[in-house]
């Protein structure tokens, strides 16, 4: 296969992500907010699986257009939303995609995904810190306050809801776009499918941060 058709594949698989991402971003909007203006939506999900399958540079990549399109389009944030769309979602999704490239296997997944939820967590919350004072118009205290009670249990919620939405969907998404020529055949040896075991594990993680997801919303 020449490196155009290769190159033309990426970027059709690319704009695909990029599409399934912001449709992601849209169902955000029906989910109830924390403190007023934390929203969860399951983007993270999509860009780390597209990570996981043409690398972290996609997930960059995915990243970037996303957000610039939600931010001419839907969001009232304007370039500081955009700058910390970006930043959150490549906190989460290239350390989780850049591990699994470097161990193809369940546990890969499992180990990258936990890295980015932890990546995610502490630079949100750095972010937050020097960013959200100026877009909330408030002073920086009053950000101080909430990293611990709002920014970091938010980001946890929502990397850990984003992390098990990826094990659970990653094998059917890849699996799709291999029947249809859009992936090539893993090279790796590993090509034995999630056990029943391993669905029930990233289930029972979802049900636990959408439990505290829901906490945090006052839903609970």
């Amino acid at each position: 296969m020449s490196k155009q058709r290769v190159s033309t594949r990426t970027m059709a698989v690319i704009g695909m992500f990029s599409a399934v991402s912001f449709i992601a971003v849209l169902i955000g909007r029906i989910v109830p907010t924390v403190a007023g203006f934390l929203s969860y939506d399951p983007k993270d999900a999509v860009v780390v699986i597209a990570g996981f399958i043409l690398g972290p540079l996609a997930s960059v990549a995915i990243s970037v257009i996303v957000s610039f399109i939600e931010m001419i389009t839907i969001s009232a944030t304007g370039p500081y939303g955009f700058i910390m769309n970006i930043v959150s979602t490549c906190a989460f999704a290239v350390p989780a995609a850049w591990f699994y490239r470097k161990h193809h296997s369940q546990k890969g997944a499992v180990l990258g995904l936990s890295l980015g939820v932890v990546v995610l967590v502490i630079c949100m919350v750095i972010w937050n810190y020097v960013i959200t004072p100026f877009y909330m118009g408030v002073p920086r205290a009053v950000v101080a306050g909430m990293l611990t009670t709002v920014f970091a249990p938010f980001n946890l919620a929502k990397g850990g809801i984003n992390a098990a939405l990826s094990l659970l969907l990653y094998r059917p998404i890849v699996g799709s776009l291999r029947k249809a020529g859009l992936v090539e055949e893993s090279k790796s040896s590993h090509k034995k499918s999630f056990s029943a075991g391993f669905t029930l594990f990233a289930a029972a993680v979802l049900v636990t941060f959408a439990l505290l997801l829901m906490a945090l919303m006052g839903i609970l």
